[in-house]
């Protein structure tokens, strides 16, 4: 068990038991304050892997030979919006079981999972990356008329 984990298990016991103590009315308030302390933790493990993924590119920008990627798109591309699709499933949990109970939290982890495989089997790293080249060529177009 990483140290980060047994952290936000002790949170997460803090939370149930202050639960306990506080009764039904500060429910809420303390889920809120528990998922704030997840995302916090979700946010600096994805920033420290953002950070080592750039320094890797930097070295094999420095080395002078282009990063290898798989299937069009780059694994820092997948992993990004993984991350992101994670982070933002933390409030989407919480919205869809406040609302809906086991049904809402279902529902709303079968998006997030159907997101995900969507991207995988689609790669839509490339169209995105498609999409940018051509707008930059349009830019470049249009700029001939700014001379």
């Amino acid at each position: 068990m990483d140290a980060h984990d047994a952290d936000l298990k002790k949170e997460l016991d803090a939370t149930l038991h202050a639960r306990r103590d506080l009764g039904e009315e500060y429910e809420s308030a303390l889920i809120d304050s528990f998922l704030e302390k997840v995302e916090q933790q979700v946010t600096s493990t994805v920033d420290r892997q953002v950070r080592r993924q750039l320094a890797q590119q930097q070295m094999v920008v420095a080395r002078g030979s282009r990063p290898q990627e798989h299937s069009g798109d780059s694994w820092g591309e997948r992993f990004g919006f993984g991350m992101v699709t994670m982070i933002l499933a933390i409030p989407l949990s919480a919205i869809g079981a406040v609302n809906a109970d086991l049904p809402g939290l279902l529902v709303t982890w079968a998006g997030i999972v159907g997101v995900n495989a969507v991207h995988a089997k689609h790669g839509w790293g490339r169209f995105a990356r498609r999409g940018a080249d051509s707008s930059r060529e349009s830019r470049r177009d249009s700029s001939d008329w700014e001379d």
